[in-house]
């Protein structure tokens, strides 16, 4: 795969990822009050860390897509030496958390691929933080004026 190709194929993955992020953040937000107020009626005294331990689940579990979605495309393009589905999930959650490892290092045809994925996974963790940081906010906002 040329570079272009490959920078192609990288912007398209990039604007998969930025908008199943952004409509996850969507519906995370909307459910987020409604499951404020049923674990406020239960747990009273720890409702804050429960719902914002369900925000961050809730959230880890959005990256777990969108690595799986970089997975399938490796698999999918069979991007050396990556053999199966398994190598290919391996490498893209390694590159996506920006770890790299470096122990499996892709063919020239999918190369630039990996670096796209890395500057992707550090920009959707990036506003993953920042949004768990606006969430606790407002929490501790509603429980200030509650006062």
């Amino acid at each position: 795969m040329t570079l272009g190709i490959q920078l192609l194929v990288g912007g398209f993955m990039i604007a998969l990822a930025v908008a199943v992020h952004a409509m996850a953040l969507d519906i995370i937000i909307r459910y987020a009050d409604n499951f404020e107020d049923f674990v406020r009626k239960f747990l009273k005294k720890i409702w804050k860390p429960v719902v914002t331990g369900g925000v961050v689940l809730a959230l880890f579990c959005v990256h777990v897509i969108i690595i799986w979605l970089w997975a399938a495309l490796y698999h999918f393009l069979q991007c050396a030496p990556l053999t199966d589905f398994s190598e290919a999930l391996y490498f893209a959650t390694v590159v996506y958390s920006t770890l790299g490892y470096g122990d499996i290092v892709l063919g020239e045809s999918c190369r630039m691929l990996g670096g796209i994925e890395g500057a992707n996974g550090f920009i959707m963790f990036s506003w993953t933080a920042a949004f768990i940081f606006e969430i606790v906010g407002q929490i501790y906002r509603k429980e200030a004026k509650a006062l």
